[in-house]
């Protein structure tokens, strides 16, 4: 296979990897570490995801626990949960910080589908990107004569299948993280 077809692949994973941290990061009722990992705390002056200052677990299907390795770190995480847009108040007891999640009504489970949908559409932009310029410089190189028009034609149905299976990937995912927020 052509080098730069498989750079194209890698990079069309990418974007759907991408897509993956960004569902991760839409709740879904149930709590999970990946709804806050990668929260930004100014700690000490620095902007530091959360998942390197503290631990994580999940007690009950609605409860996180964060439990922070500096316990001086406390009041910044707080803060950092306060301002983000989870849309719970953290109860802090001076060990861990707990975080319990409200069922989702039935119109902020619409939303999120909404939230889902309009973020696939974003994966899918990026993986047509990267086609379209994955296309340009082959056709760049055939018009150079380094490749033939057969040859052309032929990494183009490669490169076309390529761009449709990544699509239905993220088409998949996107009725999975559905389900997932319309279970009630």
């Amino acid at each position: 296979m052509d080098p730069k077809l498989d750079d194209a692949r890698d990079r069309m994973q990418k974007a759907v990897a991408h897509l993956q941290d960004e569902f991760a990061s839409i709740r879904t009722g149930r709590a999970t570490p990946a709804l806050v990992d990668k929260l930004k705390v100014d700690y000490y002056g620095s902007e530091v995801p959360l998942q390197q200052l503290a631990g994580f677990s999940v007690p009950e299907p609605r409860v996180l626990v964060i439990n922070p390795y500096d316990k001086g770190s406390m009041k910044a995480i707080e803060k950092a949960i306060q301002v983000s847009d989870l849309g719970v108040n953290p109860s802090n007891d001076g060990q861990i910080i707990r975080l319990t999640f409200p069922e989702l009504t039935q119109q902020r489970r619409k939303d999120l589908v909404k939230v889902v949908k309009a973020r696939a559409e974003e994966g899918r932009v990026a993986v047509r990107n990267v086609r379209r310029h994955v296309r340009h410089e082959f056709e760049t190189q055939e018009h150079d004569g380094a490749i033939s028009r057969d040859e052309l034609d032929r990494i183009e149905k490669d490169l076309e299948k390529l761009t449709h299976d990544t699509i239905a990937e993220i088409d998949t995912m996107v009725g999975h993280k559905e389900k997932e927020l319309m279970e009630v």
